[in-house]
């Protein structure tokens, strides 16, 4: 198969978008579809300082390196979670950021949660007896906004693609959850002390994302995250490929006929944000999820060891 625009051999034939490209070609219409998505949104500008949350996957690091090939002044921020899963998951992605962080030129923020909290994310799984990703997710959240605040940084922008976003919308469908259906959206807006959070590869595929980190050498981390198995979100995303096999462009005519008719959902009013009394973080109440969780596994923690 050939090129679409030179016609020398193509890497990559999308039919959803009836495009083949060569490798030459591909990288160029994957950043000038990244801008898109970036002003179609109104996500951020050339004058805002980006941060970027890596975690060593192909997505993330892509977005990384297509901010600052488009003129974005991004920077990464890693959260080390303390995964092992037998072949040193964190050490690998940590690696991985760094590396891509000195090509790049540009600041790395890192954070480790074992260091932060008192517990890497397998033993905040054990002491709490809750879910490992419901226990990183809360993490995760709270360092993405507390590094952007505390570093001056005036948006987050993570790698959730196309993929992502269709699974998240196809299962909260099914639950007819309408206070999440209502918060889907490539841009979740500032307000009381939350960065603004944003999603620029909301239209490219795993595969396309996958294309571009080869093409421009970004080494990343293959593994899947150890506790990622087994996830409902990975059932949902083989249900909506087969769609997307027998019909190309499902996914993105999922997404869109949704934007379309988000604003039917409407979700209950936001309660005001007010200070933590002990980290300062934005909270709902008067100590935040992520010191309470802290004060917990503290609390476990004192108590194994008088034991």
């Amino acid at each position: 198969m050939k090129c679409r625009k030179c016609r020398q051999k193509a890497i990559i034939y999308m039919p959803e978008h009836r495009l083949a490209l060569c490798q030459q070609c591909y990288a160029p219409w994957f950043l000038d579809h990244t801008e898109r998505a970036i002003k179609k949104f109104h996500m951020f500008t050339h004058q805002d300082r980006v941060l970027v949350a890596v975690s060593g996957g192909k997505d993330s690091l892509a977005l990384w390196h297509a901010l600052t090939e488009l003129g974005y002044e991004a920077d990464g921020l890693y959260i080390d979670l303390g995964i092992d899963g037998g072949f040193g998951y964190s050490d690998k992605s940590k690696q991985a950021c760094m590396r891509l962080a000195e090509r790049l030129h540009r600041t790395l923020h890192t954070v480790s949660v074992a260091e932060e909290v008192g517990a890497s994310v397998p033993e905040i799984k054990e002491l709490t007896r809750r879910v490992a990703c419901s226990g990183c997710g809360l993490v995760k959240r709270y360092f993405m906004n507390r590094i952007s605040l505390d570093a001056d940084y005036d948006v987050i922008a993570t790698g959730h693609n196309l993929d992502d976003e269709a699974a998240v919308l196809f299962a909260n469908t099914l639950r007819w959850d309408e206070e999440y259906l209502a918060r889907q959206y490539p841009v979740l807006q500032e307000r009381d002390g939350l960065r603004k959070k944003v999603k620029p590869f909301i239209y490219f595929t795993e595969k396309q994302t996958t294309v571009y980190a080869l093409v421009n050498r970004i080494e990343y981390v293959r593994e899947e995250c150890p506790f990622a198995v087994g996830a409902t979100s990975l059932y949902h995303k083989g249900i909506l490929n087969e769609l997307e096999h027998h019909s190309p462009g499902t996914k993105r005519r999922f997404l869109d006929g949704f934007f379309k008719i988000r604003e039917r959902f409407s979700s209950p009013e936001r309660a005001k944000l007010t200070p933590c009394q002990k980290c300062g973080q934005p909270t709902t109440t008067e100590i935040c999820a992520y010191c309470r969780l802290v004060d917990h596994i503290h609390r476990r923690q004192a108590a194994h060891s008088v034991a």
